[in-house]
């Protein structure tokens, strides 16, 4: 086996996770290490990487389904190159976009709600007269979008 391949504990070593974890993230489909005639995993450069990008994905919500048919897209038996990363990123790139513009609407509506001080409820971004708002359904409607003109 060639000495570019990684063990699990210096594949552990460079991401931060445990090997405990890595070997969880390969029985979700996550990563295929090779086996060394020990049957030892051996792992390529590039795991580093797409641990990396499960890590941060995880920690965007996305689920590990997601991450998986995302990774399913990168070649298997080699190191992805930037053209396979860029086509992966192009996936997420609408969707991030979107949740940037959401987030930053909810932002600016909390800061509004909770920092005005208002006592008034006519001039309240929040005020919900009679709960019309709960005809568009369940949760904090305003602060997900809705407004009160679409009741």
């Amino acid at each position: 086996m060639a000495s570019h391949l990684l063990t699990i504990g210096v594949l552990a070593e460079r991401t931060g996770l445990a090997p405990s974890a890595i070997r969880y993230y390969e029985t979700q489909g996550l990563l295929a290490p090779l086996r060394n005639n020990g049957g030892q995993r051996r792992y390529l450069r590039g795991d580093i990487r797409r641990l990396s990008f499960v890590m941060i994905c995880q920690q965007l919500g996305y689920s590990l389904t997601d991450i998986r048919e995302a990774l399913a897209s990168l070649p298997q038996g080699r190191n992805p190159t930037k053209a396979d990363w860029t086509r992966l990123s192009k996936r997420f790139r609408g969707d991030l976009d979107a949740r940037i513009d959401q987030l930053s609407a909810l932002r600016d509506k909390l800061d509004g709600c909770i920092g005005c001080g208002c006592l008034s409820l006519e001039s309240c971004a929040l005020y919900n007269p009679e709960d019309r708002i709960a005809k568009r359904g369940s949760g904090p409607r305003y602060l997900m979008g809705d407004s009160a003109d679409q009741i």
